[in-house]
């Protein structure tokens, strides 16, 4: 059985990642919820559950195998269920959302600290510093060229759903949290994400947890 542990899916955005990975699989596996930053995730860090992941989540458990790395587990599913289920068939386009896939997993590090993730807000107006919208206009370019050179008559970057989309879904989920404006084509685009059933799910699931994390919280509208 394969068991994938997680954090908090407010907050995590490579868990997230990681459990739609898993999802778009179709294989059975179980989750392990760990609240990040708390007593039991300091005691989790210190466990062999995390072991060798240095307490990051999501780690996937496969009998002796352990994958600690949301694009890894992206590959790894692949592996088990065939690359026709993750990445486009064409070479042109897999070769396109693979690097774009490894470039959202490498980069935009002042969009990740300045739009944390949370599923469970919107966000009142705040201002977006140069560096992060030259971050969100390079994702912006790249779902462009995505959509107009291989998305076809789908709804996603590459026509069906596949990896590329799993690793921009979080980014989606801070764009709306944070009422990014984007144009059209994007806006299109990441509606039918939010209707995907897999990220449909997370987010729902994210509305009962019970965890709070100060720095990650965001005011809303009416909290202002």
């Amino acid at each position: 059985m394969l068991k994938l542990i997680i954090g908090n899916r407010a907050y995590s955005s490579w868990s997230m990642r990681g459990w739609l990975a898993l999802k778009h699989s179709e294989l059975e596996f179980e989750e392990l919820v760990v609240p990040l930053f708390d007593e039991f995730w300091e005691q989790r860090r210190e466990g062999d559950e995390f072991a060798p992941s240095l307490g990051k989540v999501p780690v996937l458990w496969h009998d002796d195998t352990v994958v600690w790395d949301s694009l890894a587990i992206v590959e790894y599913c692949c592996d088990m269920v065939g690359r026709d289920r993750f990445w486009p068939d064409d070479d042109a386009a897999r070769g396109m959302a693979r690097s774009m896939a490894a470039e959202m997993h490498s980069s935009f590090s002042n969009l990740r600290r300045d739009l944390p993730m949370n599923v469970r807000k919107l966000a009142g107006p705040r201002p977006i510093s140069e560096e992060v919208k030259a971050e969100i206009n390079r994702i912006l370019t790249l779902w462009a060229q995505a959509r107009a050179r291989h998305g076809g008559t789908g709804d996603f970057l590459f026509g069906p759903w596949c990896a590329a989309d799993i690793m921009f879904a979080p980014v989606v989920t801070r764009f709306i949290t944070y009422h990014v404006p984007v144009p059209p084509f994007a806006r299109t685009y990441m509606d039918a994400v939010l209707r995907h059933p897999h990220v449909l799910e997370w987010i729902d699931k994210a509305q009962d947890e019970p965890w709070v994390i100060d720095a990650y919280e965001v005011s809303t509208p009416a909290e202002k």
